[in-house]
């Protein structure tokens, strides 16, 4: 019998952390569509495998509040928030118009619930990065990570950008923060919105050509301030652990010594797993997770967010290990019993060998991606200094504790009040409206090999009515910066494809 392998080193590193884990029970009721591989259903998979391993009683278990409208404009526009907030399965086909300009209705289709499906996951990532601002060491919402959302559209099964909204968030404490993306997908959505600032640095490990969203280059390295701080690791098929951590390590180390980040965001994407159905990397869970666990080694402020993910028993397994991972605390290989358990046979185990498919990756090529991104990291001298006038206000969101740690009370920083942004951060973010890219993100709708029939057709549930109302305008100046397209986009010349 295999334990999970996830032990901590001694030292600064194997203490434990105050944990926040944000969870929302309703979250796994939404449903995109028959046949569609993105699942909410994989986040309650998750949180059942965490309750039964015993994790929830190491971790503050929060439910989330919904992000508002005005919360959600402090990256999105005005006019594409009222228009998720509005749209139903109902009306759609008296929108076309609006579908259209908003790239809602193919990858990214309307659903039952979907602007409550938005303010919940954007709720948890928001709400992370607040505790974290607050003094916990790591936060995880593991219904976050849409990192393809745009300013002004939908894309990649992506509606609103979590992330964006919790960097803008930690930026109101810290003076830089770290994005780090593991998700097969480029986070092209993330790095689009800090591509012009040197606070915000942006690290993407990804599939790059003929593979959507098309951008990543290595040669994609942000616009005015923020040159040098996207930095884009382009990746081939079948990439396994120890190459891929033959990269991550010196790239991630070298930019934790050269930006000194205060807080670190992590998208753990789990799409970039061996066998998952749209994805064509390598990696174990364990290789997947040495990201996470080598992150967590530097003792900064730490939110981990999920993303892709289209096999959804290896997605639960994947997160399940991965919040041990950043408890510090091992689990056991042999899965328990519980409401899903025949979703992982005929094994069930937690852990999954990668396949035998080949590494398209060389050695000379992986050095070569080594050695141009740590030349672009040796030209940034020092972290840049960020003088704060006056700090904004941190957000109050009033969750509701479902669960204290086992050995803590309710923190005390659970606040009744419900103050939201009071202004913007001092943060540049571009602004530019026009898609981008022409690409989808719909490789299942080809012949390909389909879930398990389990997977494919489970139960819809009670479907989340949205509750909010629009309040109507933003309520903050955001600066106003437009790129030429081919700065943030170098790659949209390229074919399109049926990507994953």
């Amino acid at each position: 019998m295999e334990a999970g392998g996830n032990s901590l080193p001694s030292g600064p590193d194997g203490s434990k952390r105050k944990v926040y884990y944000f969870y929302d029970p309703e979250v796994g009721n939404y449903y995109y569509g028959q046949g569609h591989p993105m699942k909410p259903h994989r986040i309650r998979m998750t949180h059942a495998l965490l309750a039964h391993y015993g994790l929830l009683q190491h971790m503050h278990v929060v439910k989330p509040a919904l992000a508002r409208d005005r919360d959600l404009c402090r990256f999105h526009a005005d006019d594409y928030v009222a228009f998720l907030r509005s749209i139903t399965p109902e009306t759609q086909q008296d929108q076309l118009r609006q579908l259209k300009r908003f790239n809602v209705g193919e990858d990214c289709p309307v659903f039952d619930g979907l602007y409550s499906f938005c303010q919940t996951y954007a709720g948890g990532s928001v709400g992370g990065a607040v505790k974290l601002n607050h003094g916990s060491d790591i936060a995880i919402n593991w219904s976050g990570g849409l990192h393809h959302a745009k300013k002004c559209e939908a894309s990649g099964f992506c509606y609103v950008n979590d992330i964006v909204l919790a960097i803008l968030e930690l930026l109101k404490m810290h003076e830089r923060v770290l994005y780090v993306d593991i998700d097969i997908h480029h986070g092209d959505g993330v790095e689009e919105a800090f591509y012009t600032t040197d606070r915000v640095m942006t690290v993407s490990f990804h599939k790059f050509g003929d593979y959507f969203p098309g951008t990543g280059d290595v040669r994609d390295i942000g616009y005015g301030k923020g040159k040098y701080y996207s930095l884009n690791v382009p990746l081939d098929d079948g990439i396994d652990d120890e190459s891929y951590q033959s990269l991550f390590k010196p790239i991630m180390g070298k930019v934790m010594e050269v930006f000194k980040p205060g807080a670190v965001v992590l998208q753990c994407g789990a799409d970039s797993l061996s066998g998952d159905r749209l994805g064509c990397f390598n990696l174990s869970i364990k290789g997947h997770a040495e990201c996470v666990k080598y992150m967590r080694s530097f003792n900064v402020p730490l939110l981990l967010l999920g993303g892709g993910g289209y096999t959804i028993r290896n997605v639960a397994r994947c997160w399940c290990y991965e919040t041990g991972v950043a408890l510090g605390v091992e689990i056991e290989d042999k899965m328990p019993q519980h409401e899903y358990y025949e979703y992982f046979g005929p094994d069930y185990t937690l852990h999954v060998a990668p396949s035998n498919m080949e590494n398209k990756n060389s050695r000379q090529l992986l050095d070569e991606i080594k050695i141009k991104l740590l030349d672009n990291l040796s030209k940034l001298q020092h972290a840049p200094s960020v003088q704060f006038q006056e700090r904004p206000p941190d957000t109050e969101i009033p969750e509701k504790l479902v669960k204290p740690t086992i050995n803590e009370k309710a923190d005390e920083d659970q606040e009744d009040e419900d103050e939201r942004w009071g202004r913007d951060s001092d943060m540049d973010v571009v602004d530019d409206c026009k898609p981008l890219s022409g690409r989808v993100k719909r490789e299942y709708l080809e012949p390909k090999a389909m879930e398990d029939q389990k997977e494919v057709e489970y139960a819809r549930e009670t479907d989340t009515e949205t509750k909010a109302s629009y309040s109507g305008s933003m309520l903050i100046d955001e600066p106003q910066i437009k790129l030429e397209q081919d700065n943030i986009n170098k790659s949209s010349d390229q074919p399109a494809e049926m990507n994953s």
